[in-house]
């Protein structure tokens, strides 16, 4: 069989398998695991070494309109970080599933997509972090490359979660 026929037969097969249900629930496992290991990375190389607030903290404080302690305070960063990670896992999950290419360079193009779309446009857009051109040469590096480790761990996962869901 020729390798044009293969990739035929093998393009076809991957189409009658798409499933949006199992695509997003592969992502979102992935961007679980995605976002333990984006936080283990910070321990590593943290975006903030001066004490700024991270952009959960500000986000809890914008929607309840006051400053929450304690607790509390820790409840909705952590619900924000976690189900932020979960949601974007399981929104890539679903986009690979109808356009591979979206999992390009193993998810990095995806991290660095996120980091981009989120501390480049987002967040300054919401009040919530300075602009790009005001953030430190550290912020920058090390939010991306938390980002792209973001992006790897969740295509990697995907893919194992995606290939036991057959």
């Amino acid at each position: 069989m020729s390798k044009t026929v293969a990739l035929q037969k093998k393009a076809q097969e991957t189409t009658h398998s798409r499933s949006l249900v199992k695509g997003l629930l592969a992502g979102l496992i992935g961007g679980l695991a995605a976002t333990a290991a984006k936080r283990a990375t910070e321990r590593i190389f943290p975006p903030r070494a001066h004490g700024e607030p991270e952009p959960p903290s500000v986000l809890v404080e914008k929607i309840f309109g006051r400053r929450l302690e304690g607790a509390q305070k820790l409840a909705a960063m952590e619900s924000i970080h976690w189900g932020f990670g979960a949601a974007t896992g399981a929104a890539y999950g679903a986009l690979a599933e109808y356009y591979p290419a979206a999992t390009a360079k193993d998810g990095a193009a995806f991290g660095m997509a996120l980091t981009s779309l989120t501390r480049g446009i987002e967040l300054p857009a919401l009040g919530i972090e300075a602009e790009t051109q005001e953030q430190t040469f550290r912020e920058r590096t090390s939010e991306m490359a938390t980002h792209v480790v973001y992006g790897i761990v969740t295509e990697t996962v995907r893919r194992v979660v995606r290939k036991m869901l057959r």
